[in-house]
């Protein structure tokens, strides 16, 4: 390392020596031009006016010799000052980024002024909440929650720690606590508050499907579990030697049990899809091979429904995206399964996969006079998208059907016949999958003519995990 240059610099010395002489000429002069000293000098102002006069020039000389040293060093200081606080807000901006809970710093001068609430600082996760967010933006422009709004003007004016709840409009849609703490005050008078949203949403997912799960299923299985009880005491009883009746019976009842089985299937796939929605889908995935897939799979049930699979998809490699591939195809094959079963016989279900397109073209209506709904659809456009739809020839859906239909449970009135088992939980998985990859589920249908089911996944997203 360099050691630092102890030299007295000779140009330093010349200032302080030409300040000095400029200090003791200009006593020098007052004195003998004013008369005070009383010896040989008295009464010679004309010397004393030339003494004041030299000092002025040596002090001006000194001062010439300052600059000339002194105001780089003192340029260098206010530039390593200036650095050395970019440098500390550099830190500073990187140690809140870091952080995954979003955090925002607002400031206000008055209480009770909405317009007067600024937003000096939002980390990288604030950002991200609440796009756009560029400090000093207006709080109200992102964030209108009363409570919210109500808990930092009494953390900023009140001088107390506040926490309310938030939760976010997204289509993800994600809860917080929110905590307020008020920061010293200013001199200039403006007070400052940190706002720290803490991410609550796996948590209140886990309460909200454990209660949901028991309240579902304690009312779905009720039915089948009364109809086993019943079936088991008939045979217990009058029916315990009818041995027509007996094989009927066991008939039906394997059918329940094979009921609550799958409720309680799709009850559990609904609880993990639900709990994961707010989390990016991994891996990469061909919505054309995963559409075979279901067709190979699905075709026994189909012939022996009469119903025939037409399926057009796209060249491999065309509806390749990011998403979850187990996922996807469950979209698939519950949309197909449902297509299947509602087909008449003789019927065709036509499946159709396709690679990039844009919305607009994507979601064209494809049966005339036809009711259409957007049931997912994302907060921001993601550009291109790739495009699964699932065509049937059954009933159709009237109007008034098409916004309850990803509701858990809901079934169509005169549609929950035997024939056709289900349990009312496909479309509303269908409906948290999509939602997952930030994609769009469309439905259109006409009485009589058939019902069009339309999904579009992002074929833009990042892969972050390659897996086939």
């Amino acid at each position: 390392m360099p050691q630092p240059d102890t030299r007295p610099d000779p140009a330093a010395g010349a200032a302080l020596a030409l300040g000095v002489a400029a200090v003791l000429m200009a006593a020098v002069g007052a004195w003998v031009a004013l008369g005070l000293g009383g010896g040989p000098g008295q009464g010679v102002p004309e010397a004393g006016l030339v003494l004041l006069a030299g000092a002025a020039g040596a002090a001006w000389a000194a001062r010439r010799f300052r600059p000339a040293r002194i105001r780089p060093a003192v340029e260098a200081a206010d530039r390593q000052a200036r650095e050395a606080a970019e440098q500390a807000e550099a830190r500073v901006a990187t140690l809140l980024d870091a952080s995954p809970d979003p955090l925002l710093v607002v400031s206000a001068r008055e209480p009770d002024d909405l317009t007067g609430l600024r937003i000096e600082r939002a980390n990288a996760a604030a950002r991200t909440l609440f796009r756009p967010v560029a400090p000093p933006a207006l709080l109200v422009s992102v964030l209108r929650d009363p409570e919210v709004l109500s808990a930092v003007d009494e953390a900023l004016f009140g001088g107390v720690e506040a926490a309310c709840g938030f939760t976010s409009g997204a289509a993800q849609e994600r809860t917080f606590q929110v905590l307020v703490r008020p920061l010293p005050p200013e001199a200039d008078g403006r007070r400052r508050a940190v706002v720290l949203f803490r991410d609550e949403t796996d948590l209140r997912r886990a309460e909200r499907t454990r209660a949901d799960f028991l309240a579902n299923a304690s009312h779905e299985l009720r039915t089948p579990l009364a109809s086993l009880s019943g079936f088991i005491e008939t045979l217990r009883g009058h029916a315990r030697d009818d041995r027509e009746a007996q094989d009927r019976f066991l008939a039906i009842m394997q059918n329940q049990a094979d009921r609550m089985g799958r409720l309680i299937d799709d009850l559990l796939s609904l609880s993990r899809i639900e709990l994961n929605e707010h989390v990016a889908p991994q891996g990469r995935t061909d919505l054309a091979l995963a559409a075979a897939d279901v067709v190979d799979a699905l075709g026994p049930q189909a012939a022996r429904r009469g119903v025939r699979i037409e399926a057009d998809l796209a060249a491999p490699g065309e509806a390749a995206l990011c998403g979850d591939r187990d996922q996807l195809v469950q979209v698939i094959q519950n949309l197909t399964d449902n297509a299947v079963k509602y087909a008449p016989e003789g019927g065709v279900v036509r499946l159709t996969v396709r690679g990039p397109a844009e919305r607009e073209t994507a979601l064209a209506p494809i049966l005339a006079d036809a009711a259409r709904l957007t049931l997912v659809s994302p907060d921001a456009a993601r550009g291109t998208y790739a495009m699964v739809r699932i065509q049937d020839e059954g009933p159709g859906l009237a109007r008034e059907h098409l916004p309850r239909l990803a509701e858990r449970f809901y079934r169509v009135e005169g549609q929950k016949s035997g024939e056709r088992p289900g349990t009312g939980l496909g479309l509303s998985i269908v409906k948290h999958i999509v939602n997952r990859h930030q994609g769009v589920l469309a439905v259109e249908s006409a009485q009589g003519r058939g019902t069009v089911f339309t999904v579009l996944i992002p074929s833009g997203l990042p892969v972050t995990e390659v897996s086939q």
